[in-house]
């Protein structure tokens, strides 16, 4: 889900909230509580969730599917 930062015309609050892509920018400040927050363009953040590549590919227990840890390093056949 992606990260969206948003500023307060008001009061001048800044915060970063996770919403769905379809979800409706956030209005309402929550420190003035004024309907002043306006969503700013910044980079793009988002945070995986769930089961996933990121999960099973770059683990570091057992030094699973990391650089320099494939059968071809351990003495294996390689593919070249």
């Amino acid at each position: 889900m992606p990260i969206y930062e948003y500023q307060c015309r008001a009061c001048g609050t800044r915060l970063e909230k996770i919403q769905k892509i379809e979800a409706a920018p956030l209005v309402e400040c929550p420190s003035c509580h004024e309907d002043a927050l306006e969503r700013l363009i910044s980079a793009a953040g988002f945070r995986l969730s769930g089961g996933g590549w990121y999960e099973t590919d770059f683990k570091s227990s057992g030094r699973r599917n990391l650089a320099g840890d494939s059968k071809s390093d351990k003495g294996g056949t390689s593919d070249s």
